[in-house]
């Protein structure tokens, strides 16, 4: 045992194959549960309300987003195959991935959806297979402009969530859920940016608790007959919105997948120099893409949602130095089991729609500036503040103007107008590769 302030810390839980004791193993699990547990859940229940799915729908999202996530940060931590990184890391459902599966979802349904989920990840296996060749071809430029455009294209989902969810009721934009929802993201801050140890991790966990029990205080609100109705153990149902494929949604979803490798292959490497002091291998990157793929194609044939590494949980990695196995291994079961617990499901969507606003907008303001962060990687010369300028101008100055694209073919118009994303992504992307190199100094010769 080593000693850290007058307190006993087990050494075991710095090594990655040490062996911990199961209690202090369990208290380091506890941190990363409730780091992650309230961004796992909160796509599912967006993807369910902006697309009308029934209550016991929105609960089969949120235990598959569980179970998923369970299966990912295990398959990450003990490779089969190759698939997995052999790393920590706690995976869960993506943000970064909204704007497209609301896309599609919207536009084409949830079968199409999964049909280009199950596409987009065996795109990731390859992607992942050759990732030492095409890595070069997404430079900090090209998949921090994406980032960005993923951040923005999220804020008009939190106001809207933040008014009440619901713009068609006679309650939304009340001064009732614009309080709520102000309060909710003020407590979050609050325990971010003064908490310490648990509540520093746990700040949007905290504001949600504090706005729930608000909102159960007014009364009205909140309602628990789907709790009520709701089982206590089911498994998880194949193919219980179908599969169907469309060309244009799968090249959405492996355009997607292709900008998220970029982003993994940055969580990977903070983990592996923030914890280990040391470069990560491609076996691990490919790996750690290659599981996500894996995991995005069984995910498609529950339910589960496409899933990635959590920052703020490789941000708990790298404060603690806390890597040992047995601690993750804790953390995937504990999310395996509450995804076949519907109970658990039920309850978390009885979460109010302001309550959500308020909290996912700080995750939101996160990704946008992981994006510019990635961005200012490179030198900013005219070149590349250009190619950041004109993707962004593009991809989200034309889904702002639908009517910009009225006399193009449909399909053109809810591919194009309903994702910035995707034309910031290939604007960057060919921008990048056509336009020469250029430093500071040639900029002003």
């Amino acid at each position: 045992m080593a000693y850290n302030r007058g307190k006993a810390i087990d050494s075991e839980l710095f090594k990655l194959s040490g062996k911990p004791s199961w209690p202090s193993s369990s208290a380091q699990a506890l941190q990363h549960i409730l780091a992650m547990l309230v961004g796992n859940i909160t796509p599912p229940i967006l993807i369910a309300a902006n697309m009308g799915l029934p209550e016991s729908d929105k609960v089969l999202l949120m235990q598959a987003a569980m179970l998923i996530g369970g299966i990912t940060t295990l398959l990450q931590l003990f490779p089969i195959w190759g698939f997995g990184m052999g790393l920590p890391n706690v995976m869960g459902v993506a943000f970064a991935y909204m704007p497209i599966l609301l896309t599609i979802g919207v536009n084409y349904g949830m079968a199409t959806l999964f049909g280009a989920q199950l596409v987009g990840g065996l795109s990731s296996i390859i992607v992942g297979m050759a990732i030492g060749k095409i890595r070069r071809f997404f430079p900090p430029i090209v998949s921090g402009t994406v980032v960005l455009s993923i951040g923005l294209s999220l804020y008009g989902t939190a106001i809207n969530y933040m008014a009440g969810g619901q713009p068609a009721a006679e309650t939304f934009g009340t001064t009732k859920f614009w309080t709520l929802s102000l309060v909710v993201l003020a407590v979050t801050l609050a325990c971010n940016l003064f908490g310490k140890h648990y509540i520093k991790v746990s700040g949007m966990l905290i504001g949600i608790a504090v706005g729930y029990a608000i909102a159960l205080a007014w009364g009205g609100i909140i309602s628990f007959d789907n709790v009520t109705q709701a089982s206590w153990i089911a498994l998880p149902k194949l193919f219980h919105w179908g599969i169907k494929f469309e060309l244009f949604p799968c090249i959405l979803m492996i355009l997607m997948y292709i900008v998220q490798a970029v982003q993994t292959i940055g969580d990977v490497s903070s983990t592996t120099i923030g914890a280990f002091s040391r470069e990560s291998t491609d076996g691990e990157l490919g790996g750690a893409i290659k599981g996500q793929g894996i995991c995005g194609m069984l995910g498609a044939c529950i339910g589960g949602l496409p899933t990635d590494p959590y920052s703020q949980n490789v941000g708990l990695i790298v404060t603690t130095k806390v890597v040992a196995k047995r601690v993750f291994l804790i953390v995937g079961s504990a999310m395996i089991i509450f995804g076949i617990l519907p109970k658990f499901g039920a309850l978390m969507t009885t979460i109010p729609f302001p309550v959500i606003g308020g909290a996912t907008i700080t995750v939101f303001a996160a990704i946008t500036m992981s994006g510019i962060e990635l961005i200012t990687e490179q030198e900013m010369n005219y070149r590349n503040k250009m190619i950041v300028g004109i993707s962004l101008a593009l991809g989200v100055g034309v889904s702002s103007v639908s009517s910009s694209l009225q006399y193009m073919p449909e399909i053109a118009q809810k591919v194009i107008g309903g994702s910035p994303i995707l034309v910031s992504f290939l604007v960057a992307f060919f921008l990048n590769i056509l336009t020469p190199e250029q430093s500071s100094s040639e900029e002003i010769g």
